[in-house]
């Protein structure tokens, strides 16, 4: 890590304080104190009422919670007329008073709470888990959804790119983070101590988190990076107990082969393609031998659409499957015209496309039941990811390899004759 990026996880790194030593309580019910921090003046008493709020939020009951989101969706919400009278009158006469009045109806007072409740040390954290909170018990309510926006507007900006830090992680990282890395892998479960040691400490293996610096402790997301000879397509064996490392300068290709999101707060709060795009530049930068970037990445939702749809498909014919992977990767969309497949939207949308589609390429219990085995390389060619963005952002065409378009156009023949 950077000197820098040391210096503001130093600055930054303040513990929470959960009810300090000798600290009075205000006792109010909590929807009270959300109204009297948003309307306090004093930096003292302000802080003191954040602090309690979170405190006490966080001791609150499943449907204690759901019941002060309700409040600061309806209580502290807009005032439609304030609205409308402002707009006009900035209609009439455009200024910056009139303009300063229209900001300010537009914007519910519940933000202004929830910058308020930020002013807390440590409080970015609490937050995320708040919002967390609020998508777990929330459901579809129309008001609560307008409360998560809120959530979602403020983290965007306090959670873009230039706060971010991205740190490496190995062997020797602090135990704590290990434990967090074992913990929030979602693609392929980390087993043991020794699988970890296994992903993290050969030369031809890294492993990168964006951390923010008001959460020094707590990865955002990261990316484990497995240096190797040619594009792989299988993920056993590049997690095999049995293989040997090879020199790092023997390598041509790198391959993210796991991606995850950690905090459950901060969902759609997208950083995943400027982790991916840093990563890939900081490699090329350090290893000059390296000249493909891929993924070896699962296709999670296949053979569920494959059965919804009354397809029939067997693992036993792994070509069949290479088709049918490939015709819903490329051909089968979802709402705006965008790739069904989650995975593919991520990748495509960052500029990558879909390179290979591999057969046997997960045999594990997961990897079967997902998309019967099959797994694809999205590419990322560093000088055409900018253009293939913009392509796929413009027309939402499904960017691929000639190998791809040719299995994706026989799965067509195989389809008809197999339903």
């Amino acid at each position: 890590m950077t000197l820098l990026a040391d210096l503001l996880s130093t600055v930054f790194e303040r513990r929470y304080r959960r009810g300090a030593a000798g600290a009075a309580l205000d006792g109010r019910p909590l929807t009270e104190l959300a109204g009297a921090l948003v309307g306090s003046a004093g930096e003292t008493s302000g802080l003191a009422l954040a602090e309690e709020i979170l405190t006490r939020f966080d001791a609150l009951a499943d449907d204690e919670k759901l019941e002060f989101f309700r409040y600061l969706a309806t209580a502290m919400n807009i005032d439609p007329d304030a609205v409308r009278s402002s707009l006009d009158a900035y209609e009439r006469d455009p200024s910056k008073a009139t303009y300063r009045s229209f900001a300010a109806a537009v914007e519910p007072a519940r933000q202004e709470m929830i910058r308020r409740l930020n002013r807390v040390p440590g409080a970015t954290g609490a937050l995320v888990q708040m919002r967390a909170d609020l998508l777990r018990l929330g459901g579809k309510e129309p008001e609560l959804q307008a409360l998560d926006l809120d959530f979602r507007h403020l983290f965007a900006s306090w959670f873009n790119r230039g706060f971010l830090v991205l740190r490496p992680i190995n062997w020797e990282s602090p135990a704590h983070i290990l434990e967090k890395i074992i913990a929030y892998e979602a693609v392929h479960a980390i087993d043991s101590w020794d699988d970890l040691r296994r992903r993290l400490e050969p030369v031809d293996r890294r492993c990168f988190a964006f951390f923010h610096p008001s959460m020094p402790d707590e990865p955002l997301i990261f990316v484990e990076v497995a240096l190797n000879s040619g594009i792989p397509g299988s993920v056993q064996a590049l997690l095999a107990e049995d293989r040997d490392p090879m020199p790092e300068d023997q390598a041509d290709t790198a391959v993210f082969y796991s991606i995850s999101n950690c905090q459950a707060g901060l969902a759609s709060i997208s950083f995943g393609n400027s982790l991916i795009k840093q990563v890939a530049s900081d490699l090329a930068a350090e290893l000059s031998g390296l000249k493909t970037f891929v993924t070896l990445s699962p296709i999670p939702g296949l053979t569920k659409w494959l059965s919804e749809k009354g397809f029939k498909w067997d693992v036993e014919q792994p070509d069949q499957m290479k088709a049918l992977a490939a015709h819903y990767l490329l051909n089968v969309k979802s709402r705006g015209n965008m790739p069904f497949d989650p995975v593919a939207r991520f990748h495509l949308g960052n500029g990558a496309l879909v390179h290979a589609v591999h057969a046997d390429a997960d045999i594990s219990e997961k990897g079967r039941a997902q998309s019967g085995g099959t797994m694809v390389n999205y590419l990322y060619d560093l000088s055409r990811v900018s253009q293939n963005h913009e392509q796929f952002a413009n027309t939402r065409e499904v960017i691929a390899s000639a190998e791809a378009k040719s299995l994706a156009a026989s799965a067509s023949l195989t389809m008809t004759q197999e339903r």
